[in-house]
């Protein structure tokens, strides 16, 4: 989850950069400089990467939670049928 959380916020400050406007090497702006189109097309490729990234730790995340949910019903059932023992007050 922090992994997430991490990315996407360097996914949003990419993202800010990108559209953020500096100047003539904005994105769209027209600019002829060689350096700025290579600058942006890496940032972009960069930015598809974070993307697929985020994704994957979405699904990650997903089935993790998944897993915990059945293995909480799991739990609660064996509770219910007295095959776990009584809970200790902490």
């Amino acid at each position: 989850m922090v992994c997430g959380i991490s990315a996407l916020t360097l996914l949003g400050a990419v993202a800010r950069r990108i559209g953020g406007g500096r100047g003539r090497h904005a994105v769209g702006s027209g600019s002829t400089d060689p350096g700025a189109r290579e600058s942006v097309a890496q940032m972009a490729a960069e930015l598809d990467a974070l993307r697929d990234e985020v994704t994957g730790l979405r699904r990650e995340m997903d089935e993790a939670q998944n897993r915990l949910d059945f293995t909480e019903r799991l739990l609660a059932q064996a509770r219910e049928r007295g095959l776990l023992g009584a809970q200790k007050e902490r």
